[in-house]
This record gives C-alpha cells, structure tokens and sequence, in this order.
C-alpha cells in the first residue's frame, strides 16, 4: 500500500454489509503526520468515505499513516 488514500479506499473495498446490518456510526481518522482527516461513514448497510474532518463522529482514531497501512493489511494489530 503506498499513500493513506489508498488504505482508507481498502478498508471501504474490505467492507461487509451484512455485519453491518442496522449500524450507522461515523469513525473519524486523523492522520497525524500527513495532516489528512477522513470519515468512514457506515449507514443503511453502505460504507462512504468523505475526505477530511465529520463533526459527526462517533469515534476518531489518532495514528499516523504507518499504522492505519499496517491495520488494513493486516501486518499490525489494531488493538
């Protein structure tokens, strides 16, 4: 993976609506030494990216890009 935009686009193509079924959360992403903010907006069984802060959130992960790469590749333990 070589950009955060492309991790942030793999976690929605990793999306499974029926785990899903009847959730709408908003998880905000900070991204802190890129500067770049982004939404994963999880509603009506959909997953939508929106590209920079969601006032909406209901929670928002604080990492830097190595790490959002390393969780959707699986190479890091998100916990």
């Amino acid at each position: 993976m070589t950009s955060v935009a492309d991790a942030v686009k793999k976690m929605q193509e990793k999306f499974n609506p029926a785990a899903a079924a009847g959730l709408d959360l908003v998880f905000g992403f900070d991204i802190t030494d890129e500067g770049k903010k982004y939404a994963l907006i999880v509603k009506d069984g959909a997953c939508d990216i929106q590209e920079g802060e969601n006032p909406d959130a209901n929670c928002t992960l604080v990492l830097d890009s190595e790490t959002l790469k390393g969780i959707v590749s699986g190479e890091t333990d998100g916990m």
